[in-house]
């Protein structure tokens, strides 16, 4: 079905009794934000409120996808998460220690199917570096807001890449690469004649 991970989103500290509990492992404040993407890197689910202090696994146990795929909604598609996460029938995880070939296999395969989520965050911190940067809202709400607008822009802006590529900036591209192969062919042709020609 898809990649499981979470990712934090600076925040600044709105005070209050309860300010400690959004400061994350790193040391800084943040809202832990759950997120299942597909293929094409797109985000089909997301959960934008929990405290930087939670662990991965704590969100997905009180998560809606977790209570879908536990009432079989599903079938039997799989979810791909990394250690972090338990191993469940619909939950694929890492092996720790991997012993034979067939599970150095598996390892390697599953890291790079989900390394597509590390993928995902990075596009869509880098097309809204507020969720990078932080936020200096003084309510928590109006941060849940912003990261949960900015999944569906994402969406848009890939959805909208799928749907209507832009064939005059691939034909750009492919006329600069093939006027440098052509450069470079001339360059190293000039090479053979004024030093390696006898």
């Amino acid at each position: 079905m898809g990649c499981i991970d979470c990712t934090h989103i600076k925040i600044q500290l709105c005070g209050g009794k309860d300010g400690e509990v959004y400061r994350n492992r790193k040391g800084y404040f943040s809202i832990n934000t759950q997120v299942v993407i597909n293929a094409k890197l797109e985000i089909i689910d997301i959960v934008a409120r929990w405290p930087g202090s939670a662990h991965d696994s704590t969100i997905f146990d009180h998560s809606r996808i977790k209570t879908l795929f536990e009432m079989g909604r599903f079938g039997d598609s799989v979810l791909f998460g990394d250690s972090g996460y338990p191993t469940l029938p619909y939950l694929m995880t890492p092996l720790l220690n991997p012993t034979t070939a067939a599970e150095h296999l598996y390892n390697e395969s599953q890291i790079r199917t989900r390394s597509t989520v590390e993928r995902c965050f990075g596009m869509w911190k880098r097309k809204f570096p507020v969720l990078a940067i932080g936020m200096r809202f003084n309510r928590i709400e109006k941060a849940l807001v912003v990261i949960v607008a900015t999944a569906v822009l994402h969406n848009t802006s890939i959805q909208e890449r799928f749907e209507n590529p832009n064939v005059d900036a691939y034909n750009a591209i492919q006329q600069l690469h093939n006027a440098n192969a052509i450069n470079i062919h001339d360059q190293r042709q000039n090479l053979f004649l004024d030093y390696f020609h006898k």
